[in-house]
């Protein structure tokens, strides 16, 4: 390490050894002029070893002069570059202050405007909790009196809600059952709310499921939970895939839109309960429309239709469009979890 430190001074005494070797020099010939001069008997050899002597002390003032100027000159571009960096420096510092100084600004406008709207999101949120918890106690009490009143007896019931049919709209469906006493009901769609009210009909006696299904599979699925409930003497699930449906009137235009198949209904007369879950929201726009205008004249006199998500807006443009459509025909809402219509024909 000292050997180094040793190495590196050394390479610093480079430039001052060069002007202090010219000074030498210098000296030298000067002193070596003024002994010639001496030799030949010019000058005196006091004088001439003064004038030497003066020489080197001239060439040394000289050579300290220009490694001053040297050193000068490097402790301004020294200065300079310092200069530059720390401009530079300060620059970013600067840049850097400006972005932070504008970030916290922005930070501060979006909670500000969080605060103000935090008494109404707070508001907003207890009352959604309020409603999901009405809806979720009002679905138990539902599902409650559903098992009680039906006494199944399978150990368990499928599950309601979500894609399936809401425990309280299946109570109304077992209502609607029990006080029209059907011989037919037929439902768009499948699945749980099938068995259950598999089940409302052989309480009641008497009575027969169609449903109909547009997916292979899912129908196939349904059938099997129809086996396992022992209710293949009154529910039937047919398969009727998805076709191109166009109504009758010229009103609408003509537009086809997809339906169940219609040769899945030619033996299908005196319906007195329709349920309409089907076909899903996403095959058509208004997907469920053709509902009434196939199954309203195979329907007895005194038939129900009932049509589930109706708080949903294309359920409410199809019930805006069925009551235009057939002015025979009456609504009336129920309250229900995801929304409800009851239609039935005007008392002549």
């Amino acid at each position: 390490m000292r050997s180094l430190r040793s190495l590196r001074s050394l390479r610093s005494l480079r430039p001052r050894w060069k002007y202090l070797a010219a000074a030498a020099l210098v000296g030298a010939a000067a002193a070596a002029v003024f002994a010639t001069l001496a030799a030949l008997g010019l000058l005196s050899r006091e004088g001439a070893a003064q004038l030497a002597v003066l020489s080197c002390v001239g060439a040394a003032v000289l050579a300290n002069a220009l490694l001053v100027v040297r050193l000068t000159r490097r402790v301004d571009t020294l200065g300079r570059r310092i200069d530059a960096r720390a401009r530079s420096v300060g620059d970013a510092v600067g840049a850097q202050h400006a972005q932070t100084a504008a970030a916290l600004k922005e930070a501060r406008a979006e909670l500000e405007a969080v605060r103000e709207r935090l008494p109404a999101l707070s508001e907003e949120l207890a009352k959604a909790v309020n409603v999901q918890g009405r809806h979720d106690y009002e679905q138990q009490v539902a599902w409650a009196e559903l098992r009680d009143h039906l006494r199944p007896e399978a150990p368990f019931m499928p599950a309601l809600r979500g894609w399936a049919a809401s425990p309280d709209v299946i109570r109304l469906l077992v209502r609607t059952v029990e006080k029209h006493r059907p011989e037919l009901v037929v439902e768009c769609g499948s699945g749980a709310s099938s068995v259950w009210l598999g089940y409302a009909l052989r309480r009641a006696g008497a009575g027969r499921l169609v449903a109909l299904e547009h997916s292979e599979r899912y129908a196939e699925l349904s059938r099997q939970l129809v086996r396992d409930h022992g209710l293949e003497d009154v529910v039937e699930v047919r398969y009727a895939p998805l076709t191109d449906w166009r109504p009758s009137d010229e009103e609408d235009g003509g537009r086809v839109q997809p339906w169940y198949d219609t040769s899945a209904l030619e033996d299908l007369r005196d319906i007195g309960l329709v349920f309409v879950d089907g076909p899903p929201e996403g095959t058509a726009k208004q997907a469920r429309y053709p509902a009434v205008p196939e199954l309203l004249p195979r329907c007895a006199p005194d038939a129900v239709l009932v049509l589930d998500d109706a708080g949903r807006p294309d359920e409410r443009r199809i019930t805006k469009r069925w009551l235009r459509d057939f002015p025979e025909l009456s609504a009336h809402e129920e309250q229900a979890e995801k929304g409800v219509r009851v239609f039935a024909r005007k008392a002549m």
